[in-house]
């Protein structure tokens, strides 16, 4: 059955040209990764996982906190890194992260072996279709217990990590027959206070790696580990479409349908942000909080399950609060990194405003989802005026963007957050953009190196 798979089929479109656009993009989504990743080196976990590391052999690989390890060392510290504090990319429809995946892996793979940066763009450009693919099939049934990013991420970073290993058809058939025996990341992660989410990601991101080492050398996998009688469709998504992974062969890599987060929170809460600076500009700034009745967020279902947490007492709960994002957007008119820390969650201001947000189900909202993540905002004064915002895309969609500029600066400000100094966070960013204008990996990774010195 090789030629009838799945995985044959996606192979075939990974195949399709890409364009310098298409590097000069993957090279800003490299650039936003690192920038996240440096930020999470310093929270908690990561400097847990920064410490096994350190237990291990080193390496050629650039390892986050840890120096330079082996590479598998690095896919796993690295993957876990990037989604620490909310900021990374999200594609809607597939409802993954994946550059939190397919970055670490390529770019252990790429250092390594001692690719080109066009060739490590080249390989994000196809790992992110990979993960995207999939995910989009896998849907919402799936992400229900399931933590998209990493179960489907690791055929990503396997696709990624092949082609950095120049695996041909059959030996990438294999890669992603080993990815799918290694799909795991179950949500009860985030039901408890654990660190297992970091887990997840890393573990895929370092399977994605393995799988194509193993692939390499000719370790067989199996052809149909997507639609197989037992293979990751049947066993972890219940009834899907499993010909979204190969519909629309001709259209732009699905890279360019990731949106960039302007925000450090959940993605399902970036709707309400922006609708709320929005009702901020429509009501006037300057009313006062005693003087604001209520603030009714009517949302899509499972921004309400992922984000209902009236009175967070963590970052992390701060960062997948609806109340507290629309209380911190009226009260700050934005959201940043310092809004989540104990500091705003305790302002009596902020405090006084959550109590006063309510949260509704909006099935037509629900209907358009993962389409479309989109909020209504309805704010009542105390003389009964009200004013109301409704937000379909978000700031950092593909419908409303953020420039390429802002994306840089994001990435400067998240890096200059994570203590580097300002000639290294510049150098990090020219290093990453001008590996689509065909400049050494090397640079890049002195720039890495540097900022490893802080």
């Amino acid at each position: 059955m090789t030629g009838a798979s799945l995985t044959h089929g996606l192979l075939g479109l990974l195949e399709r040209p890409i364009s310098p656009d298409d590097r000069r993009r993957a090279a800003l989504h490299l650039l936003d990764w690192i920038a996240c990743a440096q930020l999470g080196s310093t929270a908690a976990a990561g400097r847990a996982l920064a410490r096994l590391a350190l237990q291990s052999a080193q390496g050629p690989c650039t390892t986050l906190g840890a120096g330079q390890r082996e590479a598998g060392m690095a896919a796993l510290v690295n993957g876990g890194l990037g989604n620490l504090f909310e900021v990374d990319d999200v594609h809607r429809r597939a409802i993954v992260h994946p550059g939190d995946t397919v970055i670490p892996a390529a770019l252990a793979a790429a250092e390594r072996e001692g690719s080109s940066g066009m060739d490590l763009l080249d390989a994000l450009i196809k790992g992110y279709e990979a993960t995207i693919r999939i995910g989009t099939a896998a849907g919402p049934a799936h992400y229900r217990h399931w933590y998209s990013t990493a179960t489907c991420g690791v055929f990503g970073a396997a696709a990624a990590c092949a082609h950095v290993l120049g695996l041909d058809r059959p030996r990438s058939l294999d890669a992603l027959g080993q990815a799918g025996m290694m799909s795991a990341g179950l949500w009860q992660c985030r039901s408890e206070p654990t660190d297992s989410k970091q887990l997840a990601t890393g573990r895929s991101a370092q399977a994605g790696l393995l799988a194509a080492d193993l692939a390499r050398i000719g370790f067989a996998g199996a052809r149909q580990i997507l639609e197989g009688e037992h293979g990751f469709f049947a066993a972890a998504c219940g009834p899907v479409d499993t010909q979204a992974v190969l519909r629309h062969p001709d259209v732009a890599w699905m890279m360019h349908e990731v949106s960039f987060k302007p925000w450090p929170a959940c993605r399902h809460v970036h709707p309400v942000i922006e609708a709320v600076i929005g009702l901020r500009a429509q009501a006037g700034a300057s009313t006062p909080i005693d003087a604001i009745e209520s603030i009714d967020v009517h949302t899509y279902a499972d921004a309400i399950s992922f984000a209902d947490c009236a009175t967070p007492v963590s970052d992390h709960q701060a960062r997948f609060s609806l109340q507290h994002a629309a209380a911190v957007a009226w009260t700050r008119g934005d959201l940043s990194l310092r809004d989540s820390q104990s500091q705003a969650r305790d302002d009596p201001q902020i405090a006084a405003l959550r109590r006063k947000v309510r949260l509704h189900h909006a099935p037509d909202l629900t209907a358009a989802y993962p389409e479309r993540y989109g909020a209504t905002v309805h704010l009542r004064d105390a003389a009964g005026t009200q004013h109301t915002v409704t937000v379909h895309t978000a700031k950092g969609d593909p419908e409303n963007p953020l420039t390429a500029q802002e994306i840089q600066d994001k990435a400067l400000r998240l890096m200059g957050a994570a203590g580097l100094s300002p000639q290294t966070t510049e150098q990090i960013a020219q290093s990453c953009l001008a590996l689509a204008e065909g400049q050494p990996l090397s640079h890049l990774r002195a720039a890495l190196a540097q900022a490893q010195s802080r």
